[in-house]
């Protein structure tokens, strides 16, 4: 209870009233009770000063030694005695007679007795109470182990924060509530009733400490006598003033007061790849009756501030801000400080903050065992409701039915689980188109690029036949590589998955007549990998030696078994490569063959005995290659008798060629598994003479076949659709396996989830990005989604309500868009706004109005329904005056959708 303890007008008529009490109630002396009698009634019985002290009742101080006086007057046994007391008079007690404050350092039994409140009106209606004093009115407070009265409350100096000079002393008891602090504030500061405020108090550094939960007493916010609180008040355009340096250091500029726009109608600007959380708390921002909880300060009396698992109160309270910003109408867009929460994340921390079970108790979890479905579902949503109570409950959660099958011992398990969203898988194409760079044997034919329609669950052999079919090649005569930084990534084996393919692969297809791997007997072709390399000055103090970096796309070139000669091998690639090599003329070998002889002595290229010696710096990195590891009886290298050609040159050659490994690198001895595999061939280049003799133009130069213009046309699917896949029957994959309790093991059961029960707002989440082990992409599948009577009625399984169909139709409020591929991207909003009826489309601080038909589209990724029988209700008369649908400030939903404890 608060009481006036320094203000001195307020003393002053608390003095008169307690004075004009105490005259309508003294009697004349003749009407005193008996000596006998008024000692009875005030030191002995219920009412007397001998009883126990109870906790919130009130106490009264009487002085010593007007208090001893009247005990020796009615123990003398004479009425008419001269040891009268007359008026109780408590002067000695107080500092003054102006603040009536109580001097410092009394104690009972000494300076004061302590009266119950009945034994003190029994004394002020024999006696009465000195004119002018108040009486001295104290609770009983209750400490650990301990019940006292409290003689000295805490003395609080409230003040306004606009207004730091004019304060309003007033005592309160440690057991108070700070709410009662504000209350009394309010009272003093005669705020309206549709204000918001609320407390600071300065603490001994100087510094503000804010007041958030109302519900914790005097004593334990440690609020002591003199201390300043502050009470301030929201301004309205909803902020706070507190909050304005804030907003100025973050270089806002400041708005337009005068501006009056539409409630709800107000951007959000971007802190930085946040139009995500932007869209998101657009969504909510237009969900009618959450909106309605937070405007109407329903939120403050179920802030729960104890909840290990939720925010202390912060997100709920940092909710309400942005909510009162956004609906003040006096924003065009506004700055969302506070939040960077994700969805799924903001809804169960505000449920957290809100959660009206402030212990959780322990709740087991019970399978059906047999027993009806409404019984089991009813005991799940109860259990549910033991530990999680809150507005964000009441209207987003609603109840699975989820039934697992063992594959071996057939036994069925079923549970009811809550959920606060549907996530939806989106029908998916078995198909894939992977584009592919087809290199044909014939040197005259550019390299062909494809778009090829595959499988998406095929293998390699797959992109064969469909490329096949384009060139007319038959898929025996191909061979697959994923091509990276100038080398081979990955050849292919037929067998192998498509889905080893990343869509950002580089993939060509060589047209080939034999086999990578050479057998020996064998009358086959011999494939060999080729690179190109361009020899170049390397970095050497003194530049003595030269670097080798590849280039240009390699080569898988078939070579004849009779030509497998480094001659042989020469011509067959001078045959591959005449596309864009020239070859030289009479001329160009006369000009080079006396400067090549002169050469020849001062740089010889080194043969067979030295081809290790060759100093070839790396080239540029690139990742692991398969290539090719076998062990192969009949090796290149035994074929060729050398690692290098030519040896000498004899005649002009426009390149050599070296034996290097899968990575392109001269170095084959780092491994056995090196030296006894296949070798690759290097095609080594002269700066002059690549530049003279290698169109780098044409060899670069492809054509696009006809089907590269195909685009596979995907149909648009119905949101029923999503909503039939999510609840069909699907077999739990091998990393998510489910332990059998009769089998005692874990099986990859079946499972089936069904709908039991649905919330009043149905949040749905289109899952348009898909996650393999190889590839991730993002599906733009058109969905179409009803704006009105999106129908649940043959989804829930749970026994309907058929004279109320509105129990299961639902009609769209917004939709969260997302732009982009799986990198990058962005989020956009299409809201409903509650009070016009009109749709706006929200993009970061820019909103606008939009028409219903622009509102389905391929970006659309989360849909917020609202029930129509909720939509009903808020529309009521009961709804209209703003109260939302929930327990705290109206009457609760539905009890057959939200059956409450």
């Amino acid at each position: 209870m608060a009481t006036v303890a320094a203000n001195p007008a307020a003393a002053a008529a608390a003095v008169a009233a307690a004075a004009a009490v105490t005259e309508d109630r003294e009697p004349q002396h003749e009407e005193l009770p008996g000596l006998d009698s008024q000692w009875r009634q005030i030191e002995n019985g219920e009412s007397g000063r001998e009883r126990p002290l109870r906790a919130g009742e009130s106490w009264f101080l009487v002085e010593k030694h007007w208090y001893k006086q009247w005990e020796a007057y009615v123990q003398g046994g004479d009425q008419d005695s001269s040891t009268f007391p007359g008026c109780i008079n408590n002067a000695t007690l107080f500092q003054d007679e102006i603040n009536w404050r109580l001097k410092e350092g009394l104690v009972e039994g000494e300076d004061y007795v302590l009266l119950p409140a009945a034994a003190w009106h029994y004394l002020v209606s024999w006696y009465g109470l000195e004119h002018g004093q108040p009486p001295i009115e104290r609770k009983v407070i209750e400490l650990p182990n301990i019940q006292k009265v409290e003689v000295y409350p805490v003395e609080l100096l409230l003040v306004r924060h606009n207004d730091l000079g004019k304060s309003h002393t007033v005592q309160f008891s440690h057991t108070d509530s700070i709410g009662l602090v504000l209350r009394t504030a309010r009272e003093r500061f005669l705020v309206e009733p549709q204000e918001d405020t609320r407390l600071w108090a300065k603490n001994s550094e100087g510094s503000l400490d804010r007041l958030y939960d109302t519900h914790i007493t005097v004593l334990d916010a440690a609020l002591e006598t003199g201390q300043l609180i502050i009470m301030e008040t929201r301004k309205k355009d909803g902020t706070w003033p507190s909050a304005q340096l804030h907003v100025m250091n973050n270089n806002m500029s400041e708005e337009d007061e005068d501006f009056k726009g539409q409630p709800g109608i107000c951007g959000l600007t971007n802190l930085g790849n946040t139009c995500f959380m932007n869209s998101a708390l657009q969504c909510l921002s237009n969900v009618p009756q959450l909106t309605e909880y937070f405007l109407n300060n329903c939120y403050l009396e179920e802030l729960n501030f104890r909840n290990p698992l939720g925010m202390k109160g912060e997100i709920a309270e940092a909710y309400a801000d942005l909510v009162k910003q956004a609906w003040s109408g006096h924003h065009r867009s506004i700055v969302p400080h506070v939040f960077k929460e994700l969805l799924s994340f903001l809804l169960d921390g505000l449920h957290e903050d809100l959660n009206r079970v402030k212990k959780k108790e322990y709740v087991e979890l019970c399978d059906a065992a047999g027993r009806p479905d409404q019984e089991v579902a009813q005991e799940a949503w109860q259990n549910h409701k033991r530990r999680n109570d809150s507005v964000i409950v009441d209207t987003f959660h609603g109840l699975f039915k989820s039934t697992l099958v063992c594959p071996d011992c057939g036994n069925v398990s079923v549970t009811f689980d809550p959920f606060c969203y549907l996530s939806v898988p989106l029908p998916i194409s078995h198909k894939r188109v992977l584009e592919v760079f087809f290199i044909p044997m014939d040197p005259r034919r550019k390299p062909e690029q494809h778009r090829l329609v595959v499988p998406k669950k095929g293998k390699i052999s797959d992109l064969c036949v469909a490329l096949s079919k384009h060139t007319g090649i038959s898929p025996e005569r191909m061979m697959v590589a994923d091509v990276f930084s100038h080398r081979f990534y990955k050849l292919y084996q037929l067998e192998e998955p498509l889905s080893s393919i990343l869509d950002r692969d580089d993939i060509f297809v060589y047209e080939v007549s034999g086999r990578i791997e050479a057998i020996e007997g064998s009358r086959e072709d011999i494939v060999v990998p080729v690179y190109l390399r361009e020899r170049t000055p390397a970095r050497d103090y003194n530049n003595s030696y030269y670097g080798l970096m590849l280039f240009g796309h390699p080569l898988l070139v078939s070579v004849p078994r009779d030509r497998f000669t480094w001659e042989g091998l020469y011509n067959v690639l001078m045959y591959r490569l005449s596309r864009y090599v020239t070859k030289p003329n009479s001329d160009d070998e006369d000009d080079g063959d006396e400067k090549e002889d002169d050469e020849e002595d001062k740089d010889d290229v080194p043969g067979p005995s030295t081809g290790g010696s060759l100093r070839d710096p790396e080239p540029e990195q690139a990742g692991p290659s398969s290539g090719v590891t076998n062990r192969c009886p009949f090796l290149l290298d035994n074929c060729l008798g050398t690692s290098q050609w030519p040896p000498r040159r004899r005649r002009k050659q426009l390149f050599t060629l070296q034996t290097v490994n899968s990575n392109g690198t001269s170095d084959r001895t780092t491994s056995p598994e090196e030296v006894h595999a296949q070798p690759y061939i290097a095609i080594d280049w002269e700066p002059e003479m690549k530049k003279r003799y290698y169109d780098e133009v044409e060899a670069e130069g492809y054509v696009k076949h006809d089907c590269v213009g195909y685009v596979m046309k995907k149909a648009p699917v119905r949101l029923q659709e999503c909503i039939e896949l999510f609840t069909t029957v699907e077999t739990l994959e091998k990393e998510n396996p489910w332990y059998c309790p009769s089998c005692k093991q874990h099986q990859l059961a079946t499972k089936k989830l069904d709908l039991w029960m649905l919330p009043e707002i149905l949040i749905i989440h289109l899952k348009r990005f898909s996650y393999t082990k190889f590839s991730r992409e993002k599906l733009d599948t058109l969905v179409e989604f009803p704006i009105r009577d999106l129908d649940f009625s043959e989804f829930v399984i749970q026994p309907q309500n058929e004279s109320n169909p509105e129990l299961y139709k639902y009609d769209l409020i917004a939709v969260s868009n997302h732009y982009g591929g799986m990198r990058d991207g962005h989020y956009t909003t299409f809201a409903c706004n509650k009070d016009s009826g009109q749709w706006h489309y929200f993009d970061d601080n820019s909103v606008s109005p939009v028409n219903e038909n622009q509102i389905e589209s391929k970006a659309a990724y989360v849909l917020f329904y609202q029930r129509q029988d909720v939509a009903r209700r808020l529309l009521s008369p009961a709804g209209s005056s703003g109260a939302p649908a929930s327990p705290a400030c109206s009457s609760p939903p539905s009890s057959e959708f939200m059956d409450v404890n």
